[in-house]
């Protein structure tokens, strides 16, 4: 059955909103007393029945509340986005489908892309959760300087970024941590972006040895860590 989803769930709305209800009951043509299955994308999966139905509105009430706790880690990927933006949303899909915390967006000296359409990533957002059955929605934060990420607070802290020389693998990072994760343009970090974000207490790692784009390496950050993580 889909998931449905309501952020206001646990302010006391019970009904879909307006785009919601016309799935339910036009395309999937749900009558009253049918089952719903909803996430609040705020660690909540919830059991309900429909109650009444209307064109426009689709309302429930709640049998089953189950919560889902947070991981015993966070994956948080800062990553710049590409000019080509159908790679980023792949990049927000997938990272949401897998399970992800935070994205944050940042703009590098050699970004292509200055302007995120943070609503349409949203979407992209909600139906990956959705469909992956999933209770949490990622926090996802707009467009912001390179050197704004390098203040946020975070127990393990990394900068990939294309250098054959560097033999330390993001797989080496202590399990069951806070992590964050830098991720470039396509034409990479600067040498000073590098340097200030080391300075900051970011470790250089790698994310192996073929040169990979963008919304990859984001993938491969992900990924690497809750495989290391079981």
């Amino acid at each position: 059955m889909p998931i449905f989803y309501q952020p206001l769930i646990p302010e006391g709305t019970h009904s879909l909103d307006q785009e919601e209800a016309r799935h339910a009951t036009k395309v999937l043509r749900l009558q009253s007393g049918d089952p719903l299955e909803l996430t609040d994308g705020k660690g909540n999966l919830y059991k309900a029945v429909i109650t009444e139905l209307s064109k426009s509105a689709c309302h429930f009430s709640i049998n089953e509340t189950v919560s889902v706790p947070r991981r015993k880690y966070s994956i948080h990927i800062a990553i710049a986005p590409t000019k080509n933006i159908d790679r980023i949303e792949w990049f927000v899909e997938k990272a949401t489908e897998m399970g992800i915390d935070k994205i944050s967006f940042i703009q590098c000296k050699n970004s292509e892309r200055k302007v995120v359409n943070m609503e349409r990533i949203a979407k992209k957002a909600v139906s990956a959760m959705k469909q992956s059955g999933q209770a949490w929605l990622p926090d996802l934060r707009p467009i912001c300087p390179f050197d704004t990420i390098l203040d946020e607070p975070c127990d393990q802290k990394y900068i990939a970024y294309v250098d054959q020389s560097n033999t330390r693998h993001l797989k080496e990072a202590p399990l069951q941590s806070n992590y964050l994760v830098l991720i470039g343009p396509e034409g990479d970090f600067t040498q000073q972006e590098i340097h200030s974000a080391t300075g900051k207490g970011f470790q250089k790692i790698s994310l192996g040895t073929t040169t990979l784009r963008t919304e990859t390496a984001g993938i491969v950050a992900c990924h690497t860590l809750h495989l290391i993580n079981g």
